[in-house]
This record gives C-alpha cells, structure tokens and sequence, in this order.
C-alpha cells in the first residue's frame, strides 16, 4: 500500500484523502538536519509510537510502542546514535517523545535515513498529530481523527510517498 503527498496539503491513501501539514520549507529531494524541509522520496512506516496515558486501545497492522518519559529521538548528528530511539540524556541533543502537548500521541517512524544512517541529513522524521496545520520542522502531520483511520486501514509493508 501506497500513501502519496504529492500536493502540499493532502496525503491520499486508497478513497481517503486526509488535510496535512508538512515542513515550512516545502519538499526537498537533499534535505539536511534543521532546514525545516520535508524529505522527498519513498519511505517505509515503520513503527507507530504512541501515548498509552493519552489515547485508547487501536488496531493497526503497523508494530506498537509505547512511549515513556525517557524516551528520546536522537537529532545530534556528531552522536553514533543519531537518528535512533534513544534514552534520554542531557549531553545528547534530543526530541522529547513523551511531550506535554498532543503532537506525539500518535507518531509514526518513517525510514527516512534510517537503514545506513548519514549525519546531517536529518533525523526524526514522522507522521504525526496537528489541530492547526501550522508547518511543521520537517515532519508530516495530520488530524487525531484522520490519525485513527489510517492506523486501521493501513497495511504492514505501507509506503508514503512523498513529491
């Protein structure tokens, strides 16, 4: 199965078309760690992380992972954990996963520079939750209900596609 973001604004998946927010850049084929790009290309979803404190039980076909309070994404690019799930340490930069507000309570890994991880390029690149449709840094972000429909329609091997 295939998710397109092929306008800025709307991500397509089979009949479904969900309003989406992406980076304040736009879509960039060489995005590189902090220009507010969303990469270009195709990329697994990978993981759905969630907020077990904030959202009830779901289906999905896609892996689960709760979140906890030490639970940190590695945006450091000097790091040899960078780009990784990482324990949450002050002498590592990091992105909180388990935040205050709502935007992580669905977060979906996307296997954007993932597999043979290359500093600078990026890092913590995800689908995840917006009310406002502000720009994001990079991420690709949609409505808590348009959330819980794509979690139950999606497939294991899923693919968004991103031009």
């Amino acid at each position: 199965m295939i998710i397109s973001l092929k306008k800025k604004y709307t991500l397509k998946v089979d009949e479904f078309q969900f309003r989406c927010s992406i980076g304040k850049n736009g879509i960039k084929k060489n995005k590189k760690e902090g220009d507010k790009c969303t990469p270009k290309g195709i990329f697994k979803l990978n993981k759905i992380f969630f907020r077990h404190d904030k959202v009830n039980f779901f289906k999905t076909k896609l892996k689960k992972v709760k979140i906890m309070k030490y639970m940190g994404w590695c945006n450091d690019s000097k790091n040899q954990n960078y780009n990784k799930l990482i324990k949450v340490n002050k002498k590592i930069k990091h992105e909180k996963l388990y935040r205050k507000d709502y935007k992580y309570d669905y977060l979906i890994e996307l296997s954007y520079n993932t597999k043979k991880v290359i500093p600078y390029k990026g890092s913590a690149i995800f689908l995840h939750l917006t009310k406002d449709y502000k720009p994001t840094l990079g991420c690709v972000a949609i409505n808590k209900n348009d959330m819980q429909i794509l979690l139950r329609i999606i497939q294991k091997n899923t693919f968004i596609k991103i031009y």
